[in-house]
């Protein structure tokens, strides 16, 4: 099988040399914006480098990786639908509805496979909590509490491109709420702070922010984010129910202090920052797609997965600005189940 990666900045990088060393990949095809650095990954990995996105169609690949900057994700899962190809996509799929609906319409007429990487569905604590759900354990569950708080702010340049917290950070947990629970957000209310330094508030975002948000069974979830989280990177799921209550994220290494006289000590190594924390994940959904590509398994999150959860951040967005709540059916697009 042969694979054509666009993009090779962070992300890239580690999606390349996941892919350059599974059993069913037999070669990349490395492109970016940065020709020298697609080069050197390329030279790295043993594998191909090409000028530009043109060639890794023209060139001829079995399946397309996606993850460049946002802003080219719609356009570049349109062409490789277009194309015939199937897709592995970093979130989101773009930063509004009507690119998003588009690039799905896309992928449906074409009848190809597009897949999102949202790499908490393959971490084993949130696997645990969804089989937890779905087991009965918890009895019926009545508060979810999510959280996702990075250690140090972005580059400032780049919150503008970002699509803002809600869109960029909380996506997340949006997904990892519908898809642990099985359940549909009704309806959310948003609101955000920009107190932090002044970068935020000049690109109209956030710094952090909180929404409660009400599932369709009348489960409470409460879903927080920060960029200033000085501990360390912290993401944790707390689900409680009428029988038991359980914690996705809560090890040796959880950024949080007891105070406590017999509580746990403060974390040696707290978690740095995502793709350490989710690293085995990012392996498992990649591995994924090579077994959806090659027919052994079923697409685990596909495009219109990926517009539900983008969706609820919609929802959220407009709360904030407008600090109201705002029920989903005020957002286009369809629902479809979480349970697959």
């Amino acid at each position: 099988m042969r694979i054509g990666v666009i993009g090779t900045g962070r992300i890239g990088a580690i999606h390349a040399n996941t892919l350059s060393r599974h059993r069913d990949v037999g070669s990349l095809i490395l492109t970016d914006v940065d020709p020298a650095r697609a080069q050197e990954l390329a030279r790295r990995l043993g594998e191909t480098a090409a000028p530009g996105v043109d060639e890794i169609f023209r060139w001829g690949v079995d399946a397309v990786v996606i993850t460049t900057a946002t802003a080219a994700h719609a356009e570049l899962i349109g062409r490789a639908a277009r194309s015939g190809l199937p897709v592995f996509c970093e979130k989101p799929i773009a930063l509004d509805l009507p690119g998003t609906l588009n690039a799905i319409g896309e992928v449906e007429a074409a009848g190809t496979v597009l897949q999102m990487g949202f790499q908490r569905r393959f971490d084993t604590g949130y696997r645990g909590a969804r089989e937890a759900v779905l087991s009965g354990r918890l009895g019926r569950l009545h508060t979810v509490r999510a959280l996702t708080s990075d250690r140090s702010a972005p580059p400032p340049a780049w919150l503008p491109l970002s699509g803002g917290l809600y869109r960029d950070t909380l996506i997340h947990d949006f997904d990892a709420l519908r898809w642990v629970t099985g359940r549909e957000v009704v309806d959310v209310y948003a609101a955000g702070s920009d107190a932090g330094p002044a970068m935020f508030r000049e690109a109209g975002d956030v710094d952090t922010g909180a929404a409660l948000l009400t599932l369709d069974d009348g489960t409470l979830a409460t879903a927080t984010a920060t960029r200033l989280n000085g501990a360390g990177y912290d993401v944790r799921m707390e689900l409680a129910g009428e029988l038991d209550q359980i914690v996705v994220g809560l090890d040796d290494r959880t950024p949080i202090a007891s105070t406590e006289p017999t509580g746990p000590p403060a974390a040696d190594k707290p978690w740095t920052g995502f793709l350490e924390r989710f690293g085995p994940a990012y392996e498992a959904e990649l591995a994924a797609f090579v077994e959806v590509v090659t027919g052994l398994r079923a697409n685990p999150c596909d495009g219109r997965e990926a517009l539900q959860a983008l969706r609820i951040a919609e929802a959220c967005e407009i709360s904030r600005r407008e600090r109201r709540a705002v029920a989903l059916a005020e957002i286009p697009g369809r629902a479809e189940s979480a349970f697959r």
